[in-house]
């Protein structure tokens, strides 16, 4: 009985199909923070209450100004504003028995620029 051997095939590198990395990807922990700020602006809510609080005079703005023009309770706005908060896109000062809410300076220029700086594809003809 005759045996049918399978040809060796040249496993050197130009053979692989992998190539290699031009720049460096986010990390795992900048992906994981990265992600729950842009979880915390995939709500129509959200945005437009960031837009209420920057179009504010001063950009800051108490959450008895943000409930009616979104049409919800304070209890409702207040667990929205505590979202931005926690993804670190506004501040909150309490005063007295009201908090207002400022936009952080350069939040959202961050979001834009981890944005760019890891998930833009290099131009071949550059």
């Amino acid at each position: 009985m005759a045996l049918d051997l399978l040809p060796v095939v040249d496993a050197t590198p130009a053979a692989a199909c992998c190539t290699p990395r031009t720049a460096p990807a986010i990390s795992e922990d900048d992906a994981q923070q990265l992600a729950r700020t842009l979880k915390a602006l995939a709500d129509p809510t959200r945005l437009r209450l960031l837009s209420l609080i920057a179009a504010h005079e001063g950009g800051e703005a108490c959450v008895c100004d943000l409930t009616e023009p979104v049409g919800l309770s304070q209890p409702t706005v207040s667990h929205h504003l505590k979202q931005l908060t926690e993804a670190g896109l506004v501040t909150r000062e309490k005063r007295g028995v009201w908090a207002y809410f400022t936009i952080v300076p350069g939040a959202l220029d961050a979001v834009t620029g981890h944005l760019q700086a890891h998930l833009r594809v290099a131009d071949p003809a550059a």
